[in-house]
């Protein structure tokens, strides 16, 4: 059971930091074309389940072409944890939604919030992301906190790397590497090699 009180107005874990106002890009060429995603972290909130949660627009484009918009919502909760609780996915093929799948809301029909971010992750840890039966069960381990990351971006040393995967689909797998004091700066899709790095920090 969620308390609301256990949470905090902002969201500063090191390895997930979410200032508003900051947009991070990354790129990176799929099977399909070249990937850009666009991950901002907006003035906006959103109350769900009691908890203010804060707003982050994701979207991505293929060749040009916008073919995903995410809000996502995060939390922190007083220890330092990021929770995850809920998003509003769109799929779009010639500018039209045509999916909607993923899309959840912790309080709603069943659903509940996860964790995306430990405060003090440790090798080994395993955790769930989200859950929504059948919809939505991404869960992530910690594989290391010592890896060195180098992207357009920069580079970076003592980066945590996950394993993340969804109950649903165990053959979707990837690897993550957060950067303390930036967040995500690597993903690494095991199944077709694809990679997708931080290749700039845009701040309003």
């Amino acid at each position: 059971m969620i308390d609301p009180a256990n949470f905090v107005a902002t969201v500063d874990n090191p390895y997930n930091p979410l200032p508003p106002g900051t947009t991070y890009v990354y790129e990176g060429n799929t099977a399909a074309g070249l990937e850009h995603n666009e991950v901002a972290v907006t003035h906006n909130t959103k109350v769900i389940d009691g908890v203010t949660c804060v707003e982050v627009l994701d979207t991505v484009e293929l060749n040009g072409e916008l073919t995903e918009r995410t809000l996502d919502w995060f939390a922190q909760d007083k220890d330092g944890n990021v929770w995850y609780f809920g998003e509003n996915s769109e799929e779009l093929s010639g500018g039209l939604v045509v999916d909607l799948g993923g899309s959840f809301a912790a309080g709603v029909d069943g659903a509940q919030p996860g964790i995306i971010m430990q405060a003090h992750p440790a090798v080994g840890d395993f955790y769930r992301q989200e859950f929504d039966l059948g919809n939505a069960e991404d869960v992530a381990e910690v594989l290391s906190l010592s890896e060195s990351v180098t992207v357009p971006a920069g580079s970076f040393d003592h980066c945590l790397e996950t394993k993340e995967t969804e109950a649903i689909d165990p053959t979707a797998l990837e690897n993550k590497f957060y950067a303390a004091g930036i967040g995500n700066v690597l993903t690494h899709d095991l199944v077709t090699g694809e990679m997708l790095p931080l290749v700039m920090i845009k701040t309003q």
